[in-house]
């Protein structure tokens, strides 16, 4: 399982994408997640900034596809409790769970 702090930056790119270019036009300067999609939404990419270095994840799902942005566009930044929902099968306009608590 993929877990990571509340303060990390997640941003997904939106449609799909198949990442010819590499990681070389990702710029990041604190702890981020880059997250992407194929066309059949049924795979992940995931680039996760850590000091100097990058991790790379997959996730492919056997049955079933996410629920992933369709808008070609700029890329959307999310929280990292969102982007658990997308892992998790729901969409990020799902009203279904429990709002956050906070003290």
């Amino acid at each position: 399982m993929l877990t990571l702090p509340s303060s990390v930056q997640v941003y997904l790119a939106c449609g799909s994408t198949d990442l010819r270019k590499s990681i070389d036009g990702l710029d990041p300067f604190a702890p981020s997640l880059f997250a992407f999609c194929n066309r059949d939404r049924n795979k992940l990419k995931i680039l996760y900034w850590e000091h100097n270095d990058f991790w790379l994840f997959y996730r492919r799902l056997e049955r079933g596809t996410f629920h992933w942005p369709n808008k070609n566009s700029e890329p959307v930044t999310i929280t990292s409790r969102e982007f658990r929902w997308l892992l998790d099968g729901l969409s990020l306009s799902q009203r279904q769970a429990h709002p956050k608590v906070t003290s």
